[in-house]
C-alpha cells in the first residue's frame, strides 16, 4: 500500500523538516500551495527555489500542483472566519465549514487525482506540502482524505512539536 504523508511548513526548521521527510521515507514532495513563499525569515527555507534546492540535495523529488491550491477567494473566506473567531493563520486548528465545503466543491470536486497518484513512487512515501502546522487547519487534509478514500492510500500526518501563536 502506498503511503501519503502530509506536512506543513510552520513549526519546522529546514533541518527538522528534512529529517521528518527522511524518517517517513518520503521520496516525493507534492506542493499544493498557491503561492510558494512563506513570510518571515525563519521560513525563508520554504520559499520555492530554496526548498527545491534543499530537496534536490536530499534526493527528494518535487512537484508543484497549483491546481489543488485554494484560490485567493477561498483563502480570503478562511481569513474572514479566522478574524471572526480571533485566531491567526499560524494558530488555526481547523478549517471553517464554509471554506471546507467550497474547497471540496470548487477545487477537489473538479480534480482528477489519478495522474497525481500515478506520479507517486510505488516503493516510497509521497507528501502533500502546505504551510499550516495542523493538517486539520489546511486543505491538504481534504486532499489526503480523498486520496485515501478513492485510491486506498495510507495517510500519515507529520507534525512538528513546536506550537506557534
Amino acid at each position: 500500500m502506498r503511503t501519503l504523508a502530509t506536512i506543513g511548513v510552520y513549526g519546522w526548521t529546514l533541518e527538522t523538516f528534512l529529517d521528518a521527510l527522511r524518517g517517513a521515507g518520503v521520496a516525493l514532495v507534492l506542493d499544493v500551495r498557491q503561492r510558494r513563499g512563506v513570510r518571515g525569515p525563519e521560513y525563508a527555507w520554504a520559499n520555492a527555489q530554496r526548498l527545491q534546492a534543499a530537496l534536490a540535495g536530499a534526493a527528494i523529488g518535487y512537484r508543484h500542483h497549483k491546481e489543488l491550491a485554494p484560490t485567493t477567494e477561498l483563502r480570503r473566506l478562511q481569513y474572514r472566519e479566522d478574524d471572526r473567531v480571533g485566531v491567526g493563520k499560524r494558530s488555526r486548528t481547523e478549517l471553517a465549514p464554509e471554506y471546507r465545503e467550497s474547497y471540496l466543491r470548487e477545487i477537489l470536486g473538479q480534480a482528477d487525482l489519478a495522474p497525481l497518484v500515478q506520479e507517486m513512487p510505488p516503493d516510497a512515501a509521497s507528501v502533500l506540502l502546505c504551510v499550516e502546522r495542523d493538517p486539520e487547519a489546511c486543505h491538504r487534509s481534504l486532499i489526503a482524505e480523498r486520496l485515501a478514500g478513492e485510491f486506498g492510500l495510507s495517510v500519515l500526518h507529520l507534525r512538528s512539536e513546536e506550537r506557534e501563536g
